[in-house]
């Protein structure tokens, strides 16, 4: 005996029996508890159980996602498979900045003694104390230096040592027992060879990393584990694709998005399973950077930023001069925008989700009213976030120009600045368009879902079903 079809969530009546269900066999409401054997089946468990975080969409949908994001997931694929490069390209090495070669070493003793004796060569100080470069002359002059012995630890010449002269003034001091590194300079006189370049932050790095780790595995558990693996996925794919592929002269904004698109697929999908809530997030996180892509094309060619602002890009851009500097500015501002993207779209999805489990009655203009008001406090909070964390970086900046005492507009105006306010605010722009792109995508993929096609899901108020038992149906 057949029934009407009856809507996603009826409403709970106890006068109903076990017996009763759909013409495809699957039950309508809940098996009262002395009716298991009875009907048509002989067991009253074939019904599925809202275990998990929400009901599955129908077949039809599915299909509907599925054809919109497989071409596209094929084209990242095909996109990898092109441009993968072979490595980064070879070059002879400068000798400048962190193109040099280094080797690890150890401070085995440090001694006092006079600044005199080891500055007798340099000019005698004025006494003026009132510069900078006064005032470290007084010190250098009068001062207490240090004479630390460096051993070398690596590399062909393990054991060999070196002495290194630490002003007072000078910012890095040296203690004995240090780990630090060295720089090797083959072409320099044997007693110049090498020089202390920088501290060995080795084991503190690692401990902090380690520290993280344990704390997303302990509070995210399985989720916290599989947002670790993306991660490392996602360092894996900035090392061995998108970085040798810009060296190797490729265009950085094709590459960006090649990289980034594969990068958001394999992390949402990762981190918060194969489902169609995922894949609307993934819907509307691509938006989204379609729309910073635009942006950051338009105004980094109209306001002729060229990417090339501090020594590091300079020496980019003097090993490859091949590299188009500007598009490698835009492919940053694509990959530095991805990681608050998927937050945004994650989180609307599974807001609009949340709201037609708790009330599926809502059509898709009330599920998207209803989200865009849980958006607006989320644009607020992120939008500061992303300010925030550009003025961090560029903190050192913003004292100098103070220090200057130059004005608004004159800061603002500089290349160096110019790039961090684009920066900011193109992502930005993208940002705040992913909360209305999401949420409305996912009121429409929620209120358009066919009901006949979805398994019966348990009424509101019913005890829940005993683990173990029934199967639950692929969202």
């Amino acid at each position: 005996m057949t029934t009407p079809q009856q809507p996603p969530f009826p409403p709970h009546d106890p006068r109903r029996g076990a017996g009763t269900g759909h013409g495809d066999g699957r039950e309508s409401g809940p098996a009262s508890p002395g009716a298991h054997g009875t009907g048509a089946g002989g067991h009253g468990h074939s019904h599925a159980h809202s275990h998990g975080p929400a009901a599955p969409v129908s077949r039809h949908l599915r299909k509907v996602i599925a054809a919109v994001l497989i071409p596209f997931a094929a084209a990242v694929l095909v996109g990898l498979a092109v441009l993968w490069p072979g490595g980064a390209p070879p070059h002879e090495r400068t000798g400048v900045g962190f193109d040099r070669q280094t080797q690890q070493g150890t401070v085995t003793k440090v001694v006092e003694l006079s600044c005199q004796s080891v500055n007798a060569s340099a000019v005698p100080p004025t006494g003026d104390t009132s510069t900078a470069e006064g005032s470290s002359a007084v010190q250098q002059a009068n001062g207490e230096c240090k004479r630390a012995t460096i051993r070398v630890d690596s590399g062909k010449d393990k054991g060999r040592t070196f002495d290194e002269i630490v002003q007072p003034d000078q910012s890095r001091q040296l203690s004995e027992g240090q780990k630090v590194v060295v720089a090797y300079e083959p072409s320099a006189p044997e007693d110049l060879q090498y020089s202390v370049t920088d501290i060995n932050r080795r084991v503190p790095m690692a401990l902090l990393a380690g520290i993280f780790a344990l704390a997303v595995v302990v509070v995210g558990r399985l989720r916290g584990l599989m947002a670790l693996i993306s991660l490392a996925v996602s360092f894996l794919l900035l090392n061995f694709f998108i970085l040798p592929a810009i060296l190797q002269g490729s265009n950085p904004l094709l590459v960006a998005v090649i990289g980034s698109s594969a990068i958001m697929l394999i992390a949402l999908y990762l981190c918060h399973g194969l489902s169609a809530r995922t894949s609307v997030a993934v819907l509307g996180t691509l938006i989204s950077l379609v729309l910073i892509g635009v942006l950051g094309s338009l105004f980094i060619g109209w306001a002729a930023l060229t990417g090339n602002t501090d020594d590091n890009t300079g020496l980019i851009h003097g090993l490859y001069p091949t590299i188009d500097m500007s598009g490698l500015l835009l492919a940053g501002v694509i990959i530095g925008s991805l990681g608050v993207l998927d937050d945004v779209t994650v989180t609307q999805t599974s807001a609009v989700w949340e709201l037609h489990e708790a009330n599926p009655t809502l059509g898709r203009r009330g599920l998207y009213r209803a989200g865009i008001r849980i958006g607006r406090d989320h644009i607020a909070s992120v939008v500061n976030t992303l300010v925030l964390a550009y003025a961090g970086a560029a903190l050192p900046l913003l004292l100098l120009f103070s220090i200057a005492q130059s004005g608004v507009g004159t800061v603002a105006n500089s290349e160096l600045v110019a790039e961090e306010i684009v920066r900011t605010l193109v992502g930005s722009i993208g940002l705040v368009a992913s909360v209305p792109v999401t949420t409305a995508l996912a009121a429409l993929v929620v209120s358009a879902d066919r009901p006949a096609d979805r398994p019966a899901a348990q009424p509101t108020g019913a005890a829940p079903a005993r683990g173990g038992r029934g199967r639950r149906r692929k969202r």
